[in-house]
């Protein structure tokens, strides 16, 4: 596999930071990473690859806009930042790649994202996989940002973010924190409309020790989108499936995508 980084222009002085891993001929759609709020593409890890490895699938993993080498983002950050996110900064950067089939893979905001993504983009995405995505700021949500507040301040969390967020730490960890506690915001949330528009197989995972997130937020997921959604819980597991226990979600996943004789559930159904 081949991997590249690179800027991509989405618009007149707009350009997002992407991350591409790709096989010596493409098979398929490709694997479509959304990082969450504190996330970047160095932050998935090794998982993006591993996976790409197991499924036989590219890969594409950038940087939202506010995030690494991308543009800035408007600060505060807007109550309509994640419909926005995934209703128009995706398409257009896919449309510059020329990438027209997509598996979106998303993690905590960048899973919420992937839901608007794949309720605005219609048949451009053949299958969605989500861990800790949320629909709506539960108690778990507001108890768990207002404890890493504290941690941010009293650990060594903020230099460990600033190895991969650089001088623009502080501004994504405070609009993250502001934004997910502003009560117009968590009032303005409505997946409804991207939930039913979603056609797509979609796998929705949670672990069952999220720390972030009531398993409420996988079952209003699964009943907005219908039969073709699929909730996974997973024991002994906290907010990040992909990081705790990366060997077990790239095996789901796998499953999900791909049967054991190798049929390709993503294209087929």
């Amino acid at each position: 596999m081949k991997i590249r980084d690179m800027l991509v222009p989405v618009a007149e002085d707009v350009h997002l930071e992407v991350r591409r891993i790709q096989h010596p001929t493409l098979e398929g759609p490709t694997l479509v990473f959304l990082h969450e709020s504190l996330g970047s593409i160095g932050l998935w890890r090794k998982f993006p690859e591993k996976l790409a490895a197991a499924t036989g699938f590219d890969a594409l993993i950038y940087n939202r806009l506010g995030y690494g080498r991308s543009s800035d983002e408007p600060l505060p950050r807007p109550y309509d930042f994640q419909i926005k996110a995934g209703s128009v900064w995706l398409p257009r950067l896919l449309d510059e790649l020329g990438l027209d089939e997509v598996i979106l893979v998303g993690h905590s905001d960048g899973g919420s994202i992937a839901l608007i993504a794949a309720g605005a983009m219609g048949a451009r995405v053949k299958a969605m996989i989500t861990m800790a995505a949320h629909v709506y700021a539960d108690h778990l949500t507001e108890e768990g940002i207002r404890d890493m507040a504290v941690r941010y301040k009293d650990s060594d969390i903020r230099d460990r973010l600033h190895r991969h967020h650089g001088e623009r730490t502080d501004d994504i960890f405070y609009a993250w924190q502001t934004v997910w506690l502003d009560e117009g915001f968590q009032h303005s949330l409505d997946f409804s409309g991207s939930l039913s528009a979603i056609d797509c197989p979609s796998l929705i995972i949670q672990g069952e020790e999220d720390e972030y997130g009531v398993p409420d937020q996988v079952t209003r997921i699964v009943d907005g989108i219908g039969a073709k959604a699929i909730p996974v819980f997973m024991p002994e597991t906290g907010h990040s499936p992909h990081l705790e226990k990366m060997d077990q979600v790239i095996e789901l996943i796998y499953d999900f995508l791909l049967s054991r004789e190798g049929e390709k559930i993503a294209i087929s159904h």
